[in-house]
Parts: structure tokens; sequence; C-alpha cells
């Protein structure tokens, strides 16, 4: 008799994200990545097929939910995977100037006119 049969195209969580279990909270899924240099050696198969997904984005960026619909791999799993590669310099996060955020005062107005709604 032979043993269990099993899917080469499942593999647990552990393994694709080399051991790591927790994301860094910064990384959700609507967090959207650039590529900060192309692939270098030593990267696993699955850090190889996220940074290639970057080959066909023209330098703009991609969401982590994007990621994990395109590699089909569950999406903490790629929130992980992400994370890792941020760590490593790979991948980036576009960061907002100072001058692009709301004024305090603005958003406290704003959440004052929510609260006459109400």
């Amino acid at each position: 008799m032979s043993g269990p049969r099993r899917d080469p195209d499942l593999v647990r969580p552990y393994v694709r994200t080399e051991g790591r279990v927790r994301a860094n909270p910064d990384v959700r899924l609507e967090t959207v990545v650039l590529a900060a240099s192309g692939p270098r050696e030593g990267l696993g198969a699955d850090a190889r097929r996220v940074m290639g997904l970057f080959a066909h984005s023209r330098g703009g960026g991609l969401a982590v939910a994007d990621i994990a619909a395109a590699l089909e791999f569950p999406p903490s799993t790629v929130r992980i995977l992400v994370s890792s590669l941020i760590d490593d310099g790979l991948l980036t996060r576009p960061v907002a100037a100072d001058d692009d955020r709301p004024q305090t005062d603005l958003l406290q107005e704003v959440l004052r006119g929510l609260r006459a709604l109400v």
C-alpha cells in the first residue's frame, strides 16, 4: 500500500515564510509596496515569485492583496513574505510627505461635522 497522496502545490505557510510567523503590523492587505531593487541571489522560491510580479508592474506598486491573488497564496502568508522582503530592503512602502497629510484642525472639523450628522 502506498502512503497518502500529497498535492505538490500544498505547502504549509511556515515553510513558505521560512519559519517566520508574524508580519510587520504596518503591512496590511491594502498596503502598496514597490520594488526597491531587482531580485538577488539566495532568495527562496516564493520570495522570487513575489519579486517577479514587479517585473510586469512597470515601476508601479502592488497592494499586498493583489500579490496574494496573483500568487494564489493565503493573504496572511503574503503579508509575512512582504514583511521579510521589506526588512531585506528589496521592497519599500511609499511614504507620504508631511505636506500631503491633512492638518489636525481640518480632521477635527470633519469629525465635528460627522458627529453633528449622527
